[in-house]
């Protein structure tokens, strides 16, 4: 019996000041060094989407959340990294503690942004989803082959 197609999924937070989004900038990584990106992580098996995203806000930029303080906005199909991902989008509505770099090891800076000052330092995907949750669309197929 052949094996299972497995499919990534990742969970991102979109945490907005007036009509900025907090960024983090990558590093040692490998992946969009110097890049700017969301905080994020990847879905470790047996956790929810839900407790990804709390887990993922306390590990990277040590804020603590509960289930009511984040609402699903996007959820995107994705082909990247040599790999095919399901990346959702949650936006925090409060938190907990003060932000900060938590994993200075990945990340050099954390700034409040309007992603079209900085769209050409964005990841390209990203940036795809932060115009798709502006433009209240729920859901996105991004970077697919076209045949």
């Amino acid at each position: 019996m052949t094996e299972r197609f497995k499919l990534r999924v990742a969970v991102y937070l979109v945490l907005k000041n007036d009509d900025k989004i907090l960024l983090m900038k990558r590093a040692g990584s490998g992946y969009f060094d110097g890049w700017y990106s969301l905080p994020a992580g990847h879905v470790d098996g047996n956790e929810t989407l839900k407790s990804a995203a709390i887990r993922e806000a306390k590990e990277e930029i040590n804020i603590d959340l509960t289930p009511d303080d984040i609402d699903l906005k996007l959820t995107m199909h994705r082909q990247g990294n040599g790999s095919e991902y399901i990346d959702v989008f949650f936006e925090v509505k409060q938190y907990q503690n003060q932000i900060c770099i938590n994993e200075p090891d990945k990340c050099s800076e954390l700034i409040y942004v309007n992603p079209q000052e900085k769209e050409e330092q964005i990841i390209p995907y990203i940036h795809q989803a932060l115009n798709a949750i502006k433009n209240n669309i729920n859901y996105l197929e991004c970077d697919w082959q076209k045949e």
